[in-house]
C-alpha cells in the first residue's frame, strides 16, 4: 500500500478528476510523489501511473518512464497527452502488458548534467527509487524509456548511453538534430548547452553522434520506435528519417512514423498508443513477485 502525505492526496485526487470516473475494483490510478535526489539535492517530484488492480496484485511489472517536453512537468502526460486512458486501453485490448509508467518532473534540463545533475539523478536516483518503493521487473527486459522533444532527446541519450538498462525506446518529435538545433529550438536559449550563450562544443559533446560509437560496440540494441510531424516546427521529421536510417543501416531494430501535424500535442497523445504497442512487445511480461 502507497502512503501519501494530505497535499500530495489532494494531488492525486486533482489528477483522477482530470481523468474521468473509473470503476472500483479495476481502475488504474494516478499518484504523485517526492523523495530527496542526492544528484540534484533537492526535493523531486515524479508521477507513477498503477496499472489496473495494482493493488490487488502480487505481481512484479515493467515499467516505463516517460519523459516530458522543454518546460513542461510529468503530470502534462495525464493532463494533456492522455496516457491514463490510453494505458487503460491497451491494456484491456491486450495490446500492451500492465505495466507502471513513471514520469519525473526535470523542467529545462535536458536530461543532462548541465543546470543541475539530471542525467546522474534519473540513473542513479530515480530508477533506484522506483525500483525500492514499487515491484518492478528490475532487469533490461523491465525497463523502457520514451518522451516527446526534449524528452525524446533525453530518451534518446539513455538508450544510446546505457544500453544495458533498457530493453526499447520511444522518440516522439524528438530533439535529435544531427547538426546543430535549429535557430527557434529551445537548446539555444535554456543555458543547458552553454551558458549564457549556447555553445557549439557542448553541444557536439551531448548529441548523439558522440554517442554512437561506444553504443554499438556494446552490442546491445535498444528497440526504436521514432515518430514525427510532416509540418513539425523544428523540421524534426528529416532528422527523426535521418537518425531511423543509420538504425536501420546498423541493423537496429526501429520503427519510423511521419504524421499530419506540427510538435504539438494533438500528434503525441496520437501516436503514444502505437509506440507503446511497439516497445512494450520487447518487455518482459508481469511475474510473480518471490
Amino acid at each position: 500500500m502507497l502512503s501519501f502525505r494530505p497535499q500530495a492526496l489532494a494531488c492525486v485526487c486533482a489528477l483522477l478528476s482530470l481523468c474521468g470516473p473509473l470503476g472500483a475494483s479495476a481502475a488504474s490510478t494516478i499518484v504523485e510523489r517526492e523523495f530527496t535526489s542526492a544528484a540534484l539535492n533537492r526535493i523531486w517530484k515524479y508521477v507513477v501511473y498503477l496499472p489496473p488492480d495494482f493493488d490487488a496484485s502480487k505481481q512484479r511489472y515493467p515499467v516505463l518512464y516517460l519523459l516530458h517536453g522543454n518546460n513542461q512537468k510529468g503530470s502534462d502526460w495525464v493532463t494533456s497527452g492522455r496516457i491514463q486512458s490510453t494505458a487503460d486501453s491497451l491494456i484491456a485490448g491486450q495490446d500492451m502488458p500492465p505495466a507502471i509508467i513513471v514520469m519525473p518532473d526535470a523542467g529545462t534540463t535536458w536530461f543532462v548534467d548541465r543546470k543541475e545533475r539530471m542525467e546522474t539523478a534519473f540513473v542513479q536516483d530515480l530508477i533506484p527509487e522506483i525500483e525500492k518503493n514499487f515491484p518492478t521487473i528490475a532487469e533490461r527486459n523491465g525497463r523502457l524509456v520514451a518522451g516527446l522533444s526534449m524528452g525524446g532527446f533525453g530518451s534518446m541519450r539513455f538508450a544510446l548511453k546505457y544500453p544495458e538498462k533498457f530493453i526499447a525506446a520511444a522518440l516522439l518529435s524528438p530533439a535529435i538534430y544531427e547538426t546543430e538545433p535549429p535557430a527557434n529550438s529551445s537548446a539555444r536559449r535554456v543555458g543547458v548547452f552553454g551558458a549564457p550563450n549556447y555553445d557549439t562544443a557542448v553541444w557536439k559533446e551531448l548529441n548523439y553522434p558522440a554517442l554512437w560509437p561506444a553504443y554499438l560496440e556494446k552490442k546491445t540494441p535498444v528497440a526504436m520506435y521514432i515518430v514525427s510531424g510532416d509540418d513539425d516546427d523544428f523540421f524534426i521529421e528529416a532528422d527523426a528519417a535521418h537518425f531511423y536510417a543509420l538504425l536501420r543501416r546498423n541493423k537496429q531494430p526501429a520503427e519510423l512514423r511521419i504524421v499530419n501535424g506540427a510538435h504539438t500535442w494533438s500528434v503525441w497523445s496520437a501516436t503514444i498508443a502505437d509506440a507503446l504497442k511497439y516497445i512494450f512487445g520487447f518487455s518482459a511480461k508481469p511475474t510473480l513477485l518471490n
